[in-house]
């Protein structure tokens, strides 16, 4: 297939283009390099698959030196015009949207990035696959979307209507919009829950890494909640692997009757999936598992919880099982200690 990937500088991202390249697929990586967090990061992620920095350009297809059905393009979804002609010129057999303006904390003082990229960039690129047909858009969607449900485990099956952050909200309405678009025009498109997503060549903003890197450093890190926050952590791994078993699964209307009360499925080709590793940890347990692989306690410095954080997250994966055969599986031990393995020679090698 000839497959778009968005966020290919980005973590979940990088990772699914190269497995997909390496499985013979033509690829097309996109990402607008923005500076979220620490963009040498994303430069070497890119430079790992081949992309050299000094060959890039803006809107200009860069091949990978390492992959030869690898080609990169460092564009914004907000650029309507040159993501048109993108798709025109490319004729892309599916789409794969990893890239987003991320984070919860950062939505509360940022609300504009996440409007402009999730929503504006989302429509965009819905609008491509309208007059430039895919077989399948599969996009990521959040665990964040549950909000308030107090409900566990989390379905897709349950209402999912009241967000406590923007950066939830915007992912809910990407929900919606791509709803919109497989009724009245077709689009076959597939949204993913990712619960808590880590691993090597993660991102600096998420727990596990700061937590990593205070530690070693010997400065406090702030336990919010008290350490009484639980989250369903994914390793990366089971994400690609789930993403991969469900790009050929295509979704398919379903009746009237079927679809009534279940908010996962519709009489338009479109579907939900949860992905997480359905067994959520309290955050002082985390970091206990961090401090085991690293050989080092944390200097820990307990304080409120956050505005817009949830208490806890849990991911009900029987639709995701029922129809890829699969289920996310890694221990956060296994996991935990891949991540700090990469981390200590990402470190040694003057980067992170």
């Amino acid at each position: 297939m000839k497959i778009l990937i968005t966020g290919t500088a980005g973590f979940v991202g990088f990772h699914l283009a190269n497995r997909l390249a390496e499985e013979g697929h033509d690829v097309v990586g996109l990402d607008s390099i923005n500076d979220y967090y620490d963009v040498q990061l994303k430069y070497d992620r890119l430079q790992h698959a081949g992309i050299q920095r000094e060959k890039r350009t803006y809107n200009t297809l860069v091949e990978s030196t390492l992959m030869p059905n690898y080609k990169f393009i460092q564009l914004q979804l907000e650029d309507a015009g040159n993501l048109e002609r993108l798709f025109a010129r490319e004729r892309f057999d599916a789409v794969l949207h990893m890239a987003a303006q991320a984070g919860v904390r950062y939505s509360l003082n940022n609300p504009r990035a996440y409007v402009e990229s999730n929503i504006l960039g989302f429509l965009n690129l819905l609008e491509a696959c309208r007059y430039h047909p895919v077989q399948h858009l599969v996009y990521a969607s959040s665990s964040s979307v549950y909000g308030l449900n107090t409900k566990q485990p989390f379905s897709v099956q349950d209402n999912v209507d009241h967000p406590v952050s923007l950066y939830a909200a915007s992912k809910k309405s990407n929900e919606l919009m791509a709803h919109t678009y497989s009724h009245l025009f077709g689009v076959p498109t597939t949204g993913l829950r990712f619960f808590t997503v880590y691993g090597p060549w993660g991102r600096p903003d998420m727990a596990y890494f700061t937590f990593t890197q205070a530690i070693l450093e010997g400065t406090p890190i702030k336990v919010y909640n008290y350490g009484q926050n639980a989250r369903d952590f994914t390793y990366i791994d089971d994400i690609i692997e789930s993403l991969v078993r469900l790009l050929p699964i295509v979704p398919q209307p379903v009746s009237k009757a079927e679809a009534e009360g279940h908010p996962a499925l519709s009489t338009a080709p479109y579907r939900l999936y949860n992905i997480g590793n359905s067994t959520p940890v309290i955050l002082s347990d985390f970091i206990s598992t961090i401090e085991d692989a690293l050989g080092q306690k944390a200097i820990q410095e307990p304080v409120p919880a956050q505005p817009g954080d949830v208490t806890s997250t849990f991911a009900d994966v029987a639709d995701l099982e029922a129809v890829t055969g699969f289920k996310p599986q890694t221990s956060l031990k296994d996991g935990i200690g891949a991540f700090v393995e990469w981390y200590l020679g990402y470190s040694s090698r003057g980067r992170g």
